[in-house]
C-alpha cells in the first residue's frame, strides 16, 4: 500500500491547500494511506482531525524569527526537539512521498525525509518564498508555486507553476441556506475575513463603521478566536453577524457574499478569485510581516481583481468609502476575474504526487 505524509501548519493558509489535495487523492486512490505531521495544538490539528481517513501525528515546533527576541532561545530548544520528533516519526512511518505546505512545523519533517532520501514535494503560496520554504527547498525535488513570478525565485530549477490547491466544497455553497440561517434581508452581503487568527485593526474598523455600512449591507464578520465583541448581537440592527471561525458553513457564506474584505494571504485570495468575488484587500504591513501580503495584494490590484487599502490608512471612514466603491464597480472586477485563467492547482499537484508514488 502506498503511503503519503503531509506536513504544514501555523495558520489555515498552511493547511487548507493540503486538505484540498488530501480529499482529491483519497477520492482517486481510496486505498492510499495518508498521514499528517503537525504541531500538537496548532490549527492544523483541528482542521485535519475532521478527516477520518488521515492519521495525525504531533511534533514539537518553534517559531523561526528574523528578529532578536528572548523567545528565540526557548524556541531553539523546541526546534531541536522537533527535529528529533520528526526523525523518529519518519523512521516509524516510512512514507513513500512527503508533501509540505510550509510553516515552521514543516521544516524538521522535510529535513528528516530529505535525509532519508524520501521524495519531497512542497508548495509556496506567496510571490516570494517564505523562510520555512527557503530552508526546506534544498531537500525538495520540486517546489510548486501559486504565482508564475515565483518560479525564478526557486533555486536549481526546482520551481513549477501549478496554481494553488482549492477546496472543491467551496464551489457548492448555498446562498439561500446561508441567508436563512443568518436571518438576513435582501441587502447585499459583505464578508470580512482577517485570517485564521483574526486581525484586530480590521475588526476595530469594521465595528466602528457598522452604523454607516449596515444601512446598505449585511455583514458576515469572521473575527478570529477570542475576538468576538460582547455586544455583537446588539450591533448592526440585525444586519451584522460575527463568528470566531466557520468551517462547514463557509461555502454557503461565501456563496451569499457579494464582496470580501480580507487580508491578502495567497491561498485565501486565490479562493476568492476562483469564486469571482471582488475583494478589498488590507495586507499585513511591513511592521508585522516580511511584505509578502503587500506583494500579493499589489498583484491582484494590477490584474483588476481587487482594490487595496493600506493598514496605515485604515479607519472606519476609509473602509466604508472603499467598500462602497468596490461594490458599485463590482461588475468590472468580476469581468476581470472571469477572463483570468484557472488558478486551481489541485489536479496538477495530485498528478505530480501520483508520479512519485508510482
Amino acid at each position: 500500500m502506498s503511503h503519503i505524509l503531509f506536513t504544514g501548519g501555523g495558520t489555515a493558509g498552511h493547511v487548507t491547500p493540503n486538505i484540498a489535495i488530501i480529499r482529491k487523492l483519497h477520492a482517486d486512490m481510496p486505498e492510499l494511506r495518508i498521514s499528517y505531521a503537525g504541531s500538537f495544538e496548532g490549527i492544523e490539528k483541528q482542521i485535519v482531525s475532521s478527516l477520518p481517513y488521515v492519521d495525525y501525528y504531533g511534533i514539537h515546533s518553534g517559531k523561526l524569527r528574523r528578529y532578536f527576541s528572548l523567545e528565540n532561545l526557548k524556541d531553539f530548544f523546541r526546534v531541536v526537539k522537533g527535529m528529533r520528533d520528526a526523525r523518529k516519526l519518519v523512521k516509524k512511518l516510512k512514507p513513500d512521498v512527503l508533501f509540505s505546505k510550509g510553516g515552521y512545523v514543516s521544516v524538521p519533517v522535510v529535513r528528516a525525509c530529505g535525509k532519508m532520501k524520501i521524495p519531497v514535494l512542497s508548495h509556496e503560496s506567496d510571490i516570494t518564498p517564505g523562510l520555512a520554504n527557503r530552508m526546506s527547498a534544498k531537500y525538495a525535488l520540486k517546489v510548486c508555486t501559486t504565482f508564475p513570478d515565483t518560479v525564478p525565485e526557486i533555486p536549481k530549477g526546482k520551481g513549477v507553476h501549478t496554481g494553488t490547491p482549492i477546496r472543491s466544497e467551496l464551489f457548492s455553497g448555498n446562498a439561500a441556506a446561508a441567508a436563512g440561517k443568518l436571518g438576513f434581508d435582501a441587502k447585499p452581503v459583505i464578508m470580512v475575513m482577517g485570517g485564521s487568527i483574526g486581525a484586530a485593526s480590521i475588526n476595530t474598523a469594521v465595528r466602528e463603521a457598522l452604523a454607516s455600512l449596515t444601512g446598505r449591507f449585511n455583514i458576515i464578520h469572521l473575527c478570529g478566536k477570542g475576538k468576538l465583541t460582547e455586544d455583537g448581537a446588539a450591533l448592526g440592527n440585525g444586519s451584522y453577524r460575527q463568528f470566531e471561525f466557520v468551517s462547514d458553513e463557509l461555502p454557503d457564506y461565501l456563496a451569499l457574499s457579494d464582496v470580501i474584505i480580507s487580508r491578502a494571504g495567497a491561498n485565501a485570495i486565490h479562493e476568492f478569485l476562483a469564486l469571482k468575488k471582488p475583494m478589498l484587500l488590507i495586507p499585513l504591513p511591513l511592521t508585522a510581516s516580511r511584505g509578502d501580503q503587500i506583494l500579493n495584494a499589489a498583484s491582484f490590484k494590477k490584474r483588476g481583481f481587487a482594490e487595496v487599502l493600506e493598514e496605515e490608512k485604515l479607519t472606519a471612514e476609509t473602509l466604508s468609502e472603499a467598500v462602497n466603491a468596490l461594490y458599485d464597480d463590482r461588475e468590472k472586477y468580476i469581468s476581470a476575474m472571469e477572463d483570468a485563467p484557472s488558478v486551481d492547482g489541485t489536479e496538477k499537484i495530485c498528478e505530480m504526487i501520483k508520479e512519485y508514488l508510482r
